[in-house]
């Protein structure tokens, strides 16, 4: 009896931690994945400015970070932080590359699994992809202003480093304006993107890789 009244408990209170997000499960599920389908096909590229919160957890302190952001269609990223330190990840395809003070080197994802993994998930979340991506399962929450997307990995290279991802979107315009990474080791990564634009010029020359 006292674990059926703890159970009950416990579900009572995940209930009200989430009507105290605001967020409510989307009544037709298959009528936003066409309309988010719909608004990713129309977006090319995407540029903007971000704001990234590390939640270590041996630290009691977030690591706040801030740089400029780039998309282009296909499968083309480059995320240049400024601060607090210099870092530079480019994905072009199916290969990165990676620079920062000491090191500038291309990786190719070309038979790895996990690389090839994040290339795509980096580029459907940004983008708005991600309801078909089918390494993750997913669930849709709403509240009056923003939609929430509630992602689970179940493809073993992302499952075994990633808990959960959640993209929060914009009901205005359909695009995500933050990411929230839950790592199986406990540390949360958010990233906010501000000042963002769709559909602008963006070169080739700026997912040049080494």
């Amino acid at each position: 009896m006292r674990r059926w009244m703890l159970l009950g408990c416990c579900l009572v209170w995940a209930l009200q931690a989430a009507a105290q997000k605001g967020f409510t499960p989307v009544a037709n599920v298959e009528l936003f994945k066409q309309q988010f389908a719909k608004a990713a096909q129309q977006t090319q590229t995407i540029k903007s400015d971000f704001v990234q919160e590390k939640h270590l957890s041996m630290l009691s302190e977030k690591v706040v970070s801030k740089g400029k952001f780039w998309f282009k269609k296909e499968n083309k990223v480059r995320m240049e932080y400024a601060s607090p330190t210099y870092y530079l990840m480019v994905i072009n395809g199916k290969n990165f590359r990676i620079k920062d003070a000491r090191t500038d080197k291309n990786i190719s994802a070309s038979g790895n699994k996990l690389f090839e993994q994040i290339s795509k998930i980096t580029a459907d979340c940004v983008q708005g992809n991600v309801l078909g991506n089918k390494d993750f399962s997913a669930k849709v929450l709403e509240s009056p202003q923003s939609y929430l997307l509630q992602m689970t990995p179940v493809a073993k290279g992302m499952k075994d480093f990633f808990a959960s991802i959640d993209l929060l979107v914009d009901k205005k315009d359909l695009s995500v304006v933050k990411i929230t990474m839950h790592e199986r080791s406990g540390d949360d990564t958010v990233i906010s993107f501000v000042q963002k634009e769709t559909n602008v010029a963006i070169p080739d020359e700026l997912f040049a890789l080494k």
